[in-house]
């Protein structure tokens, strides 16, 4: 199954621009100091956590306490996944993203009725300085057992093929850049330029500069019936690459954003959407602009059935 109707968000403490992801995550903006931003965040936060709630999707909330300073604590995704039964940990670029493994996500499930048996546990890489930062590196085609993968210094190829050996996925791995300065550097995490949904592949093909690279990924989604929407360079500077499909406890399929990412959107692109799922959106602007990331990086998926 591609999709979950539970997802693990985590509240946070404080909220800042985390200066140690900033030196290869080219999304975040140098905060501008006020006391209004932990506001702000948390207003957005708890908004899209009722957003969610609203469609009929499962939230569980675990409230950061702020004991480990942990600033990029709000993006679980990159630190935790979960599949039947299994929890998985993920080594971490940054230092004080590698200290919110202390925040018993885990502790915080069972609590909610859901345990998982096994863990697997990659940190150690992060001994070798080599990383892969969970669904944020990796998007993952649970159907057809495939990891898309951008590599850079969050995503090395040798971990990428460690994981898919030991959970049984196909490593697809490419190189994605985008535009810093009049230089094309890598794309710190895969999700931010491409979402993979049960139908539909969700893409900006323009930042996958190799035309064989391009290709592999064209024969791929065909391969796999997908159905392939592009957006641009400039829409996925938006967030607009940053989607997830969910579903709540009907079945019912969403694919969720941030306003700013659906406002970049054209009519053409949000009908190919909505005949996949219905969209919601909530707006997480000042979250996207310190942060670097947005709605997909803030939802850990739960699968435990």
């Amino acid at each position: 199954m591609q999709t979950t109707d539970t997802i693990m968000m985590v509240r946070p403490y404080e909220f800042r621009m985390n200066e140690e992801t900033a030196v290869n995550n080219y999304f975040q903006e140098e905060e501008v100091k006020t006391d209004r931003l932990d506001d702000l965040a948390l207003a957005e936060f708890d908004n899209f956590v009722k957003t969610l709630e609203n469609a009929g999707i499962r939230v569980i909330v675990v409230q950061d306490s702020g004991k480990f300073d942990t600033p990029d604590s709000i993006f679980p995704n990159n630190v935790i996944s979960f599949r039947k039964n299994h929890a998985i940990l993920y080594p971490m670029f940054a230092e004080n993203r590698q200290r919110e493994r202390n925040l018993n996500y885990l502790g915080k499930l069972e609590q909610a009725g859901i345990h998982f048996d096994k863990l697997t546990d990659y940190t150690y890489f992060e001994d070798q300085k080599l990383y892969l930062e969970g669904t944020g590196s990796m998007v993952l085609d649970r159907v057809n057992r495939i990891a898309y993968c951008s590599l850079s210094d969050r995503a090395d190829l040798q971990v990428l093929n460690i994981f898919c050996e030991d959970q049984n996925y196909i490593p697809m791995a490419f190189h994605a850049t985008q535009d810093v300065e009049g230089k094309q550097l890598p794309i710190y995490h895969t999700n931010v330029m491409m979402c993979v949904g049960t139908n539909f592949c969700l893409i900006c093909l323009d930042s996958v500069k190799s035309p064989e690279e391009k290709a592999m990924l064209v024969n791929k989604f065909q391969e796999t019936n997908k159905d392939v929407i592009e957006i641009s360079e400039a829409q996925m500077h938006r967030f607009a690459g940053n989607m997830l499909e969910v579903q709540n406890k009907d079945g019912e399929p969403f694919i969720c954003m941030s306003s700013q990412a659906f406002e970049s959107l054209e009519e053409e692109q949000v009908k190919a959407l909505e005949k996949h799922a219905q969209i919601l959106h909530a707006p997480l602007f000042s979250i996207e602009k310190y942060g670097g990331g947005s709605a997909r990086c803030m939802m850990a998926e739960v699968f435990y059935q």
